[in-house]
């Protein structure tokens, strides 16, 4: 069955009040495979649906508070620091980098915070999404998984796409190398200025962004650490985790904005293409790499849609179970 593609066309929004992060109803600690420690919290009431949110590169949960504003009170909505970002460890050399290590830690949070015999829909974001990929072929996640909503990623060639480098610089191995300079630089971010701002809205948010949610968008990437930022640069620039598609049979769907710079709708359209259970495309018009912040109501609707097919296949096969 061929796979939906769908555009949504929105409006801008001019506020950055959903974006001042809910108190938590529940912090953890949680333990990874090699002894690393990750930060989660935990939003909306016990035992309602659970959603998982990983976020992507030199991010943090604060990055995820309008989606999850927009899913309590309906869901029990997880989110975590990847390794290295906000309250999570920072591990001391780039061996604790990799695409290995996130999927421990996703293995990790979920046997930590997905009841026995229950499953969560994951949304990852960026390289939260490429987490969910890695994680693929865990049998303790895929037991875990009832749907994922994979936003603005992708699963390799991330150079060779890459979209940041200014139109005039012409020639693809100019292009190349001159993006990977920008990607991996070990440069401190220092304070936010309204030139960092208008840099980081051009790589990064669509064209009628406020300047409230850039704002917002400059205060999560400047928080993170210097070292973090650069490891994961490394890791991200030798990508390559298209044969892990295959292997993620849960209900899936992506979300791409079509002005993503870093991730652009190309990567959107391969990944579609090799998932075993596809549930469409979204494309947000007008919508750069952080679409979970420059447009949280869809991000968050397409994370209830998945919720409701999950949901819906687990009621037949109970049913199944039953008839027999």
């Amino acid at each position: 069955m061929k796979p939906e593609f769908s555009k949504a066309v929105v409006t801008p929004l001019d506020t950055a009040a959903d974006c001042v992060p809910p108190t938590p109803a529940e912090t953890y600690r949680i333990r990874s495979a090699d002894g690393h420690w990750i930060f989660a919290e935990a939003h909306g009431p016990e035992g309602a649906p659970l959603v998982v949110l990983a976020h992507g590169w030199t991010c943090s949960t604060r990055f995820w508070a309008p989606v999850i504003r927009q899913l309590v009170p309906d869901y029990r909505v997880v989110a975590y620091d990847q390794r290295g970002h906000g309250g999570s460890d920072l591990p001391p050399t780039q061996a604790g980098y990799s695409t290995a290590k996130l999927a421990d830690d996703l293995e990790a949070v979920l046997q930590h915070v997905v009841p026995a015999g229950e499953r969560a829909v994951l949304a990852g974001h960026s390289m939260g999404g490429m987490t969910i990929m890695a994680a693929a072929d865990r049998a303790e996640v895929s037991l875990r998984t009832a749907a994922a909503v994979l936003v603005s990623t992708g699963a390799g060639d991330l150079l060779a796409e890459l979209a940041v480098v200014p139109p005039f610089v012409r020639g693809q191995g100019a292009r190349r190398v001159l993006g990977k300079l920008l990607l991996q630089s070990r440069m401190p971010l220092g304070r936010v200025n309204n030139i960092s701002s208008a840099a980081l809205k051009y790589a990064t948010m669509g064209p009628d962004s406020s300047p409230a949610r850039v704002r917002v968008t400059a205060e999560v990437v400047h928080a993170c650490p210097v070292a973090t930022r650069y490891r994961w640069s490394q890791v991200l620039g030798t990508l390559d985790e298209y044969h892990q598609l295959p292997r993620l049979t849960a209900p899936t769907s992506v979300i791409v904005g079509t002005h993503d710079r870093l991730t652009p709708p190309v990567h959107a359209r391969r990944i579609v293409a090799a998932l075993p259970d596809s549930q469409g495309l979204l494309e947000l018009a007008g919508v750069g790499h952080m679409s979970p912040l420059e447009r949280p109501a869809e991000v968050a609707a397409e994370i209830h849609r998945l919720a409701g097919i999950a949901q819906d296949r687990r009621t037949a096969e109970q049913q199944g179970s039953t008839a027999k």
